[in-house]
């Protein structure tokens, strides 16, 4: 990014300065995100129960929407699961609700094969700007505080990679993957676009989803895509580059012409920022661990997570002006 070529003399350069222009409405936007009836609804009573099945066996008692609703209420206060428990059965006495409320046993069973609800994101006008971007999150294992007073690990910490889409104009996470740390961020491209709506008009990423396997899955989902990835140091143009050049090698030539920071300039590269932006409002809303242990739990718990991240961004967002500095 610009701002580390210029680290040795971030000083003499003057801050950028915004306000924002609705703080009324997004004052009131930040209240409602802590509003119990935005995350239980009266309407979730008559879809409580699961409907009758033919399988055999004992039949689930309750449906897949109780089960999302209590979830996203734990991610969303940051409860455990017992604590979720009784924090919904509170909410139905004071609704005056006579409905049973799953316990922690069920919860943590039933996330693991749980099918979510659709989305409900903010209509688009046009093509999706989609900013995509990887962090990592934490499980369980010895913490920073004990490596740090005993100088070894009594339990290897394990890692998640957590995959996030974040349209630009709208500010909605449009697909989510959560993954093992292993597993390289150009391998995941196509099950996140899966997830995507609609066309894309710019695919933004930083260097790692650099390569033709990536370029060409984008090119032959998306007609007409801008695809805006930083080539690296050591990339040389293609052999028929001289010819028949393709969008990698023009990158090529027009960093080798105006240097990095013009290309960066030049094709709006900045904007990726606001995917690293997403992921410490995750890590800031949310949390920096899963706490599930299972697999299949941590990737239904990462998928609540962004259902909740859009709920909130749904309910408002603020509008930014620049002002001058003084």
């Amino acid at each position: 990014m610009p701002f580390t070529h210029n680290a040795d003399r971030q000083h003499k350069f003057d801050k950028a300065q915004f306000k924002v222009t609705n703080w009324p409405q997004y004052n009131e936007s930040l209240r409602r995100r802590g509003d119990i009836t935005v995350w239980v609804e009266e309407s979730v009573a008559t879809s409580w129960f699961a409907p009758a099945g033919n399988r055999r066996g004992r039949p689930a008692k309750y449906s897949e929407l109780a089960i999302e609703t209590c979830l996203r209420v734990r991610s969303a206060y940051g409860f455990a699961l017992r604590q979720t428990q009784g924090f919904v059965r509170s909410v139905f006495a004071l609704m005056g609700l006579t409905l049973p409320v799953p316990d922690s046993s069920t919860l943590s069973r039933r996330a693991g094969c749980l099918k979510l609800s659709r989305p409900k994101l903010q209509a688009n006008s046009g093509p999706v700007t989609l900013v995509i971007d990887s962090t990592g999150v934490k499980m369980f294992g010895a913490g920073e505080w004990l490596e740090t007073k005993y100088g070894t690990k009594k339990k290897r910490r394990i890692w998640r990679k957590l995959h996030l889409g974040l349209d630009l104009e709208s500010g909605m996470i449009v697909c989510s993957e959560l993954t093992e740390d292993t597993v390289g961020d150009p391998t995941v491209v196509p099950d996140l676009l899966d997830q995507i709506e609609g066309p894309v008009a710019t695919f933004l990423g930083d260097g790692a989803y650099d390569g033709s396997p990536t370029r060409q899955e984008i090119a032959d989902r998306y007609d007409g895509v801008e695809i805006i990835i930083p080539p690296p140091k050591t990339a040389v143009p293609s052999p028929e580059a001289a010819t028949a050049p393709s969008a990698r090698d023009r990158d090529i030539f027009a960093i080798e012409k105006h240097g990095r920071i013009g290309w960066q300039k030049q094709t709006g590269y900045g904007r990726r920022s606001r995917g690293e932006t997403l992921m410490g409002r995750y890590k800031q809303v949310i949390g920096t661990t899963l706490k599930s242990r299972k697999f299949e739990n941590q990737k239904t718990e990462a998928k609540i997570a962004v259902s909740v991240l859009n709920t909130m961004t749904a309910l408002g967002r603020p509008t930014f002006e620049r002002v001058a500095v003084t």
